[in-house]
């Protein structure tokens, strides 16, 4: 069973038509009437201009012209249809070991990087103090006045420049000894990075 090409290229043969002698008649490139009895179907345009070709170059070789457009549509390629090969396959990933992994790596790491982030913050501010007593503007009656309160577990906390103590749960208490011109009492609590708070009460001593 002869092609496309094979037919109109005998066909030309026969009548002893050049290529050049053919693009005069039909006024179709030599180069394309060339491609087409090369079957060479990349280097021509679309379909329909190739169907319009082989129509005008079988008027002119005397070649039955509905033969020729049946033999060219059994022949031409036809064009690739780019086809989903799982259309019923859900693209979301499935629950598995491995994305169980690395949700838990994830997970771990967030946790760390959220500790770590607490503990630099907490490290460059100034420490939490908390004061029950004195209040301000308290009156006192008497040598001494207990300063006492609550701070976090690693400052280090004077009262009036004496060092008090404090106690695992950050507590903390000492009397202070005054004078009738007393007048403030200063609480400063420093960190372990040098950040310091400092809260003034205002006393007053009764004569």
């Amino acid at each position: 069973m002869k092609t496309i090409g094979q037919i109109l290229g005998n066909a030309r043969t026969n009548k002893k038509y050049s290529y050049q002698k053919l693009e005069k008649i039909t006024k179709i490139k030599s180069s394309f009437i060339v491609a087409i009895e090369d079957e060479n179907w990349q280097t021509l345009p679309g379909f329909a201009t190739v169907l319009g070709f082989v129509k005008s170059i079988s008027s002119a070789l005397d070649i039955d012209e509905k033969m020729a457009v049946a033999v060219l549509k059994r022949d031409y390629p036809p064009k690739k249809i780019s086809i989903n090969p799982n259309p019923d396959i859900s693209s979301k990933p499935s629950w598995n070991p491995k994305l169980t992994f690395k949700l838990g790596v994830g997970l771990v790491v967030l946790i760390i990087l959220g500790y770590l982030t607490f503990q630099y913050v907490k490290f460059i501010s100034p420490p939490r103090v908390e004061v029950v007593s004195p209040i301000e503007g308290q009156l006192v009656d008497g040598d001494f006045v207990l300063v006492f309160g609550s701070t976090e577990t690693d400052v280090k906390i004077t009262v009036d420049n004496q060092p008090v103590l404090i106690d695992k749960d950050g507590k903390f208490s000492t009397n202070i000894e005054i004078s009738p011109n007393t007048t403030k009492i200063i609480i400063r609590a420093i960190s372990r990075s040098g950040k310091e708070t400092v809260i003034e009460r205002k006393i007053e001593v009764q004569k």
